[in-house]
Formats: C-alpha cells, sequence, structure tokens
C-alpha cells in the first residue's frame, strides 16, 4: 500500500508503493497478539510436569525438549514483536542460565494485561511507568525473600535438583546429577569467583543418565593415529601443534628423473629422514603425547608409535584451545617450533572406548584445573536435553554461589512479590495504579501455570496459595505423586538463585513495556 500526505490538494507519496504500514491500534494489537502467541508456546513446558515440544527442521533434524530458549531459536521466529520475547529468554540464558522459561511466560501475561489496559484507554505511557515502578517493587520483594541461611553444599544440591527435575534427566536421577554438579561448580570455584568457562559438558550414547560421571580434567572425541601406540600413559608431557607432520611441499613445480633403483631409494630414505626428523624433535623435548590439528602423514605415526608416542591428529581447533588450556602448555606453530616449555603436563592420558567410538580423556596434575562432566544417555535424543539440562544446572548453581542468595522455588517467590506489589499499590495514586496492579496479576501466572501443568486446578490453587502465604509466610506447588500439593518449598528443598528471578522481573519488563510503547509499523519491501 502507497502512503500519502496531502500537499495543496496534491497527494504526496513518502514511502515506497510496496511498503505496508500498521498505525494505532492496530499496530497495538498486531504486536501483542505476537508475543502473547510466543508465551503460549512455551508456557505447558514450565515447572518439573511441564511437557516437552518437538521441533522438525525441514531437512528433518528433530529436537525434543522443554528449554524455553532452545524452542525459541528453533522456532525461527519473523515477526520483529515476537522476536523481542525471544531475545528476552536469550538474555535471561546468557545471564545467568536458567529461568528462560518464566521470562517469556511473564513477558506474556505483561503483554496481555496492557492490552486489557489500553482498552480501557490507559495511556501506553502509563501502563509503562506503572510496570517499571511494579519491577522495582518486585525486586524489593525478591531481596526480602532471600534465604539469610548460608549457601552450603545442601543448598548448591537443591538449587542444582530444583532446576533439573523434569528436564529429561528423570527425577530419579536428577539427585545424583546435582551431586555431579555442585561437585564441578565447586572444583573451579576461586577467590575471584567460580571459572564456569572451565567446566565442560560432553556427551556420550550408550548407557542411563546414571552413568553420568565427574572427570577431573579435559575430554575429547578423538581415536590414536595409529593402531599401535599405546592407549593409555602416565605422567603424560603433552605437546599441541597446529600444523601437519607431514613432508614439505615444494613452493615451485619441479620434476625429478629417476634412472636407478638407487636414486629411487635415496629419495625415500630422505623423505624418512625428514618425518624421522619430526619424531626426533617432538621426543627430544620430552612430549609422550601429542595433539595435532593438521595431518600426520602414516610413515610418521609408525614413527611415533614405534617411540612409544601417543598422537592424535585432525584435532578441532577449539579441542586444542582447551587442551593446552587445561594442561598449561601452549600450542606450537609446527614441530620446529616446539621447545620443552610449550609442553603441558597430565597425570594422564588414556583412550577408551564407547559405543564403538574412542573418546580420549586427560586427567589430573595441571588438567585438573578444568573438570568435563561426562553426560551419558540412551540415545542421542536423551543425550541432548540432558545436557541443556546440565548447563543450565551449572549455570544457576554458578549463580547461587557467586552472587550468594536463594530464595524458595515452586512459585513461592512469585506469590511474594505479587502479593507485595498489590500492598504497595494502594499507596500509588492515578491510572498508574491500575498497571501496578495489573504487573502484580501478570506475576500469578507463573504459579497458576505451575500448577495446571502439575494436574491441579489453576484457580483452586491460587487461592490456596494466597491463604498459605498470609498464614505461614510462604507457600509454593510440590509435584508429589501425580499431582501437587501446597506447602513450604523450604522444607521440600526446592530452592532458585534470587539472580534468576531478579533477570526474569527485569528483562520480561523492558520486552514488554518496550512492545506496548509501539503504536506504528512500517514494513518495506
Amino acid at each position: 500500500m502507497s502512503q500519502q500526505r496531502r500537499m495543496g490538494g496534491q497527494p504526496m507519496f513518502i514511502l515506497n508503493e510496496d511498503s505496508q504500514r500498521t498505525e494505532g491500534k492496530d499496530a497495538q494489537t498486531s504486536n501483542i497478539a505476537a508475543g502473547k502467541a510466543i508465551s503460549e508456546a512455551v508456557r505447558t513446558t514450565l515447572g518439573p510436569r511441564g511437557m516437552d515440544k518437538m521441533l522438525v527442521s525441514d531437512s528433518g533434524d528433530v529436537v525434543i525438549t522443554n528449554d524455553g530458549a532452545t524452542i525459541l531459536n528453533e522456532m525461527e521466529i519473523e515477526h520483529p514483536a515476537a522476536q523481542m520475547i525471544v531475545e528476552v529468554a536469550q538474555t535471561q540464558e546468557d545471564e545467568v542460565g536458567d529461568g528462560t522459561t518464566t521470562a517469556s511466560v511473564l513477558a506474556g501475561e505483561l503483554l496481555k494485561q496492557a492490552e486489557d489496559l489500553l482498552d480501557d484507554d490507559v495511556h501506553p505511557t502509563t501502563i509503562v511507568e506503572g510496570y517499571h515502578e511494579a519491577a522495582q517493587l518486585a525486586q524489593a520483594a525478591i531481596d526480602a525473600e532471600t534465604l539469610d541461611a548460608d549457601v552450603d553444599e545442601q543448598t548448591l544440591r537443591s538449587v542444582a535438583e530444583s532446576s533439573m527435575t523434569g528436564k529429561g534427566t528423570g527425577d530419579v536421577n536428577a539427585g545424583g546429577l546435582a551431586e555431579t554438579v555442585v561437585g564441578a561448580v565447586q572444583h573451579v570455584d576461586t577467590d575471584a569467583g567460580v571459572v564456569r568457562d572451565n567446566i565442560t559438558v560432553r556427551t556420550q550414547t550408550g548407557a542411563s543418565s546414571s552413568a553420568t560421571e565427574l572427570v577431573e580434567g579435559v575430554i575429547v572425541d578423538e581415536e590414536p593415529g595409529h593402531e599401535n601406540m599405546p592407549r593409555s600413559v602416565e605422567d603424560a608431557a603433552i605437546a599441541v601443534v597446529d600444523n601437519d607432520i607431514d613432508l614439505k611441499e615444494s613452493s615451485i613445480d619441479a620434476e625429478y628423473n629417476i634412472t636407478e633403483v638407487d636414486q629411487l631409494d635415496q629419495a625415500i630414505e630422505a623423505e624418512e629422514e625428514e618425518l624421522r626428523g619430526y619424531v626426533d624433535a617432538i621426543e627430544d623435548v620430552g612430549a609422550k603425547v601429542a595433539f595435532v590439528t593438521g595431518d600426520i602423514a602414516d610413515r610418521a605415526k609408525a614413527f611415533l608409535a614405534k617411540r612409544g608416542i601417543l598422537a592424535f591428529e585432525s584435532v578441532d581447533d577449539d579441542d586444542a584451545k582447551a587442551i593446552a588450556s587445561a594442561t598449561g602448555g601452549s600450542r606450537a606453530g609446527s614441530v620446529d617450533d616446539l621447545e620443552a616449555d610449550d609442553l603441558g603436563e597430565a597425570e594422564a592420558v588414556r583412550v577408551d572406548k564407547y559405543d564403538g567410538d574412542d573418546v580420549a580423556f586427560i586427567e589430573g596434575g595441571a588438567a585438573a584445573d578444568a573438570v568435563t562432566v561426562f553426560a551419558r544417555g540412551g540415545t542421542e535424543h536423551v543425550t541432548d536435553e540432558l545436557e541443556r539440562a546440565l548447563n543450565d544446572a551449572l549455570d544457576v548453581v554458578t549463580a547461587a554461589l557467586d552472587e550468594g542468595g536463594v530464595v524458595s522455588g515452586a512459585g513461592a517467590a512469585e506469590i511474594a512479590i505479587a502479593a507485595h506489589i498489590r500492598d504497595e499499590a494502594a499507596s500509588i495514586e492515578g491510572r498508574k495504579q491500575l498497571a501496578v496492579e495489573a504487573f502484580a496479576d501478570a506475576v500469578d501466572v507463573l504459579p497458576r501455570t505451575l500448577a495446571a501443568n502439575t494436574g491441579m486446578d489453576p484457580i483452586d490453587a491460587l487461592v490456596d496459595l494466597r491463604s498459605e502465604f498470609d498464614s505461614e509466610g510462604r507457600a509454593g506447588i510440590i509435584s508429589e505423586g501425580q499431582t501437587g500439593i501446597i506447602g513450604d518449598p523450604v522444607e521440600y528443598g526446592v530452592l532458585d538463585p534470587a539472580a534468576v528471578k531478579e533477570e526474569a522481573v527485569e528483562s520480561a519488563t523492558e520486552a514488554a513495556t518496550m512492545i506496548v510503547r509501539i503504536d506504528d509499523v512500517i514494513a518495506a519491501e
């Protein structure tokens, strides 16, 4: 549709005729509807009894998950307003690692409440101001709900287990996995804080999730370059080489005429001498293990095997970087540049076979500064979801340890937030009070959704939660058996980092207010 304005009685075109423009109420309605649709798409995945989504790409790739950020990213959403909700989930994932569904659902409900206010002729600016004031009240409520107790090992396990329950880990295995997660985080906890980058999750099919273990070191999917190489090396000095171990290629095209067998033998011997020189260089610096990002010539592999040196070729660049960092070594540009100071060290390097695939373990020594959660699962879909759950748990335990605060989970924190906002709303004058109260109503969607996903009646559950909160000061929805009960989440060990709640409120509020303020959408070809 061409856009025009009249000047002197004549139309003046200001936009390309292929441009489309949506203004005023229509623009607000369209954007809010898109945001709500995204929120509804992930709403049923919230909580320990949340459902999973199966996402199938055009090429037939299948992802089965209930992780909010993964679902929204895999959906390849194009609507600009809906994309803002996707960014909310991504921000939540990047900042604290969990709570992506919570943030997305809250953003959608804030938009729904804003739509009702707009229908009642409340100005968008008033809604935005009210939402921001309510968000500040919510942050104050979270601070008040933060438990005074120290964040000890048991608390961290509860945080990890609460994060993983219902995320494809199996409720039976969640406790054991939580112990593994806490062990990993504590291992990399320093005076300067948790070094989260020193924790890696590696997956391998062929066993149940209960076989998941913590390895003090680095794991890479590599196999020895030669069958006669040792599969285990103790007190390993490790070289990381960023080049081929092969014959040097001439920079010019040249032909050699060989007329006698002795000349051929001399040529072969010259090549072997060159390759032996590379192997000698590796042995002379004291390396017992070599990780090479390039190719290793077959004859060089045989020479290395005879010297008892374990070598891996075509090592991924990220793996090479991780190995060098974890073992305290440096990456050499070539074998010629390799020096003793470049070597890393580990107590052991071993190669084990899992489901027909070789996996290399670099353990102990300097490598113990890094740890790897070696996750097992029966199928690739299971291990993929387990990897996402473990990464989320590692992130929330890191947040709890670094930020130093946890709150009760199971919807209890949200009940307290909504109650505090309603109490303070009475002192706010004008129509802004309506927006503040609407924010509290939006927060209620989280415990309501938890109740619905657990099999309870959401309205009855919300009434019971408020009553229990008024009398006991804390109340949440505890998943028990095939349904849920109202109880104190702290007694059941259901805890969340305060940082997750704070980030969810902040990011959801920012996205919702940004969308509410838009009253004109221009789409150009």
